[in-house]
């Protein structure tokens, strides 16, 4: 059954007219809830921030960055296949057993982890790891955008991805202060295995949100309900041809193309510099708390200044931050460069999360969403190889220098090619 078929219902059972109400203070407790749940999503894989890439280096001999990256890449590849998954199984069945198995997904992982006999085996624990993110946070963000309706969607994404990258940063904090002291394995498996089971026990409570999806296609006019279109068109006009689906989800790409820079290649530029594993797993959490908390202003800035801008003006701040990273060195330059990616991220990402709710419609948001992140953690992909390719043969200042114009770029191709989405939603 199509979810935007399901029956609203009455307080007495009966199908008709549904008390349910769109808004953020009409559904605050299930809001709350999903927040919650966001939380741990983000620190499952932000176990990992600080401390695989100093593994594969120091404990399994990787000597090849493309190889130690490859964690990364295998992460990517599998969380955005998962992503167009989720949102395909979000328009067709629920929200909610999505969610559920999302992690269930995620239990194996800090086992694989800690039984690891071969760089291997982490590089397998990655992919099931891809597999929760794409199904658990993909439907957090679809959860969230159902709940509130059209007017506060880049508030609603501002507080999601804010929960989920705050615990990205404490979480990697965490497991490099624990693995200081118990081991690399210990300090990111033991956390994880809590971590998952606590999201899971969470996520039982969440209820579903199908029927705020029919309210809010009630809400529409026929024409744009029924206007419903298949997957493989959807992804073909983010290709080229739809210039909105096409500038959010190419600058999703280069977001996280340099986000994963950030992740495999920074610990090994301040371990090589002599920091030690606390300074470097302090400097590994300065970017995702920055951004995260930052994102509580600039979603809901988007609300009312438009999402066209402040995605132009995070790209080109993150981009100017990492070539900075090659100009400075020391613990305290580099922290600084660290919160000015962290406030250019916090500009782009729940603002492109945002404008892909004002352009899809309410029956195919989820498929939007999938194709979205789709293309956005194909750029884990694409940055892992990307970054491990120049390092390998050119150092790692060519390869942060390299994404840094490349994120600028995509900040230009957004200016030139995307027309404001804010009014699609008013």
């Amino acid at each position: 059954m199509s979810i935007a078929n399901v029956p609203l219902r009455t307080r007495h059972g009966k199908a008709g007219t549904a008390e349910i109400a769109l808004g953020l203070r009409a559904n605050w407790r299930q809001f709350t809830l999903l927040v919650i749940v966001n939380a741990f999503v983000g620190a499952m894989v932000g176990l990992e921030r600080s401390t695989m890439p100093v593994l594969a280096t120091s404990e399994f001999r990787v000597a090849s960055t493309t190889v130690v990256l490859s964690f990364i890449a295998t992460f990517g590849l599998t969380k955005a296949f998962t992503n167009l998954v989720s949102g395909w199984l979000a328009d067709r069945h629920a929200r909610r057993p999505t969610l559920l198995v999302g992690w269930l997904v995620a239990l194996p992982v800090p086992l694989l982890i800690l039984g690891a006999r071969s760089w291997w085996w982490i590089v397998a624990a990655n992919a099931l790891l891809g597999i929760n993110q794409g199904l658990t946070w993909s439907t957090t963000v679809i959860m969230k955008i159902d709940l509130v309706g059209p007017g506060r969607r880049g508030l609603a994404m501002g507080l999601n991805e804010f929960s989920g990258y705050l615990f990205v940063g404490v979480a990697g904090l965490m497991s490099g202060f624990l693995a200081s002291r118990y081991g690399l394995r210990a300090g990111s498996a033991y956390p994880g295995v809590v971590i998952a089971l606590v999201g899971l026990l969470l996520s039982w409570f969440v209820r579903e949100t199908a029927g705020h999806v029919r309210l809010e296609s009630l809400n529409q006019s026929s024409s744009t309900v029924n206007d419903r279109p298949r997957l493989p068109t959807i992804l073909g006009r983010s290709l080229w041809s739809d210039a909105g689906l096409f500038s959010v989800s190419q600058a999703g790409l280069v977001n996280n193309l340099n986000d994963g820079l950030a992740w495999g290649v920074f610990p090994l530029l301040f371990t090589t510099s002599g920091l030690t594993l606390r300074e470097t797993s302090l400097l590994a959490a300065i970017y995702p708390v920055t951004w995260s908390i930052c994102q509580l202003a600039t979603g809901p800035l988007s609300d009312r200044w438009g999402r066209k801008h402040p995605i132009v003006a995070g790209m080109l701040l993150q981009g100017a931050a990492l070539i900075s990273m090659t100009l400075v060195s020391g613990f305290t330059p580099w922290a600084v460069a660290l919160v000015a990616l962290g406030v250019g991220t916090a500009l782009v990402y729940p603002t492109l999360l945002a404008a892909i709710g004002d352009i899809a419609q309410p029956s195919w948001r989820g498929i939007a969403v999938g194709v979205y992140r789709l293309w956005r953690d194909l750029g884990y992909v694409v940055g892992a190889l990307l970054a491990g390719i120049l390092t390998d043969v050119f150092g790692i200042p060519a390869a942060i220098n390299g994404i840094g114009l490349l994120t600028m770029f995509s900040g230009i191709v957004v200016a030139l090619r995307l027309n404001e989405t804010r009014e699609i939603a008013d």
